[in-house]
């Protein structure tokens, strides 16, 4: 994959490093001093030597230098572009750009909607937001879109959201705050939902269980696009989404596993707080998981250091998909041999034990949610082990792709 290219003819980016003045009076206060001490500069020599211009010849060049440039990454005001994907989403960003207005009023930053094809009114929304970027572009896809987006922003930080996302008012600060350490080179924040349907306090307590695991580490490998971050040259050098990914499903994922290959650091920040509206009927729940498992085939497939862990996914769920077909061989051995002990029983008892882990932390959050929550796991199991095998069958017939470890 090729590193994606910057559009030339956009705006210079919304701010440099730091201007003359900030620099100036930053670095003025006391390091001037201790470098008349130490090298016998005068102040205008420093500043010229901060990067204000010409750099003076001095024995002491080579060993500050290097102190120096981490100086002037570490005062570096950030800007940032907050980019949103929508198709046909005139109807729900509303809530989005109003929250993000609101964070960004004051603040070095832009926010961009992408319009991949919409056949809606969404532009005429978006219009009725002063200061909010518009781009328009055929379908292409949810990759695509976020893609040009990130081509076409102006900050250093490139955050995404989606269009069914309404950002907290601390969102913004909390996901630009790791930045400041210049290792950090990926974000992401969590989901909240104000819902009060069974199954959408069951998917809430699912994401919340997935994030306990990621923050016990001290780097993540998964990072969400409904709250994601990135700055904006790695992000381009590592040509961003895959857009063979031809809807949102897994090519956040896939970009993710790919900057943990190349050994770059993304970290979780619970403090990042966008409020969704998660499926809230079973059939809605399961076909997204059905969804979801298919694509992950195709990141996996891209990535197979990943296929045996991440940081995302819980070890006990990937050992629940083997219910089904464990189920069935189990039925099938108690038709034929009439076990004293009906294998099916054995295996069922199985699952359970595997679900208690899960049940017990979610009954302590929501009692009805946890007492019920093997029920909805097997489910669960059923949706994603179909999903895994159409997505092996779609990889088999589909030729094979460049892995991650090619692009290193």
């Amino acid at each position: 994959m090729q590193p994606l290219l910057p559009n030339p003819t956009r705006r210079l980016p919304l701010t440099r490093a730091c201007n003359f003045k900030k620099k100036t009076l930053i670095i003025s206060s006391w390091l001037p001093g201790a470098c008349r001490v130490c090298c016998g500069w005068t102040t205008d020599q420093f500043v010229v030597f901060a990067g204000l211009g010409e750099r003076p010849v001095g024995l002491a060049e080579n060993w500050l230098a290097e102190g120096f440039s981490r100086l002037r990454e570490s005062i570096e005001i950030m800007s940032v572009s907050i980019i949103i994907p929508t198709f046909n989403g005139a109807s729900r960003i509303g809530s989005c750009l109003d929250a993000l207005v609101k964070q960004t009023a004051g603040r070095d930053a832009e926010i961009i909607v992408v319009n991949d094809g919409s056949t809606d009114n969404i532009a005429d929304v978006v219009a009725s937001y002063s200061g909010v970027c518009l781009i328009t572009q055929s379908n292409a896809g949810p990759a695509a879109a976020r893609n040009r987006g990130a081509l076409e922003a102006r900050g250093t930080i490139i955050l995404f959201t989606d269009d069914d996302c309404v950002p907290m008012p601390e969102w913004l600060p909390a996901m630009i705050d790791p930045f400041k350490d210049p290792s950090v080179v990926g974000v992401k924040g969590v989901y909240r939902t104000r819902q009060r349907r069974l199954v959408a306090r069951f998917v809430q307590v699912e994401y919340e269980d997935k994030y306990r695991l990621m923050s016990d580490v001290p780097r993540i490998d998964f990072i969400d696009t409904y709250s994601a971050g990135f700055r904006r040259d790695r992000f381009l050098e590592m040509s961003g989404f895959d857009t063979s990914f031809p809807m949102a499903c897994a090519e956040d994922v896939e970009l993710s596993y790919r900057m943990s290959a190349r050994g770059l650091t993304m970290k979780f920040v619970p403090a990042a707080i966008v409020y969704h509206t998660h499926p809230d009927t079973l059939w809605w729940y399961l076909h997204k998981k059905y969804k979801f498992a298919f694509w992950r085939v195709l990141a996996v497939r891209k990535n197979p250091s990943k296929t045996l862990k991440d940081s995302h996914t819980p070890q006990l769920m990937k050992l629940q998909l083997l219910f089904a077909p464990v189920l069935l061989s189990a039925i099938f051995c108690d038709v034929v041999v009439h076990p004293k002990v009906p294998a099916s029983l054995l295996v069922c008892a199985a699952f359970l034990v595997s679900t208690l882990p899960f049940a017990w932390r979610a009954i302590l959050k929501d009692p009805i949610v946890g007492l019920l929550s093997p029920l909805l796991l097997a489910a669960r199991a059923c949706a994603q082990l179909l999903g895994v095998a159409t997505g092996l069958i779609y990889a088999c017939r589909k030729p094979a792709e460049t892995a991650t470890e090619s692009h290193a």
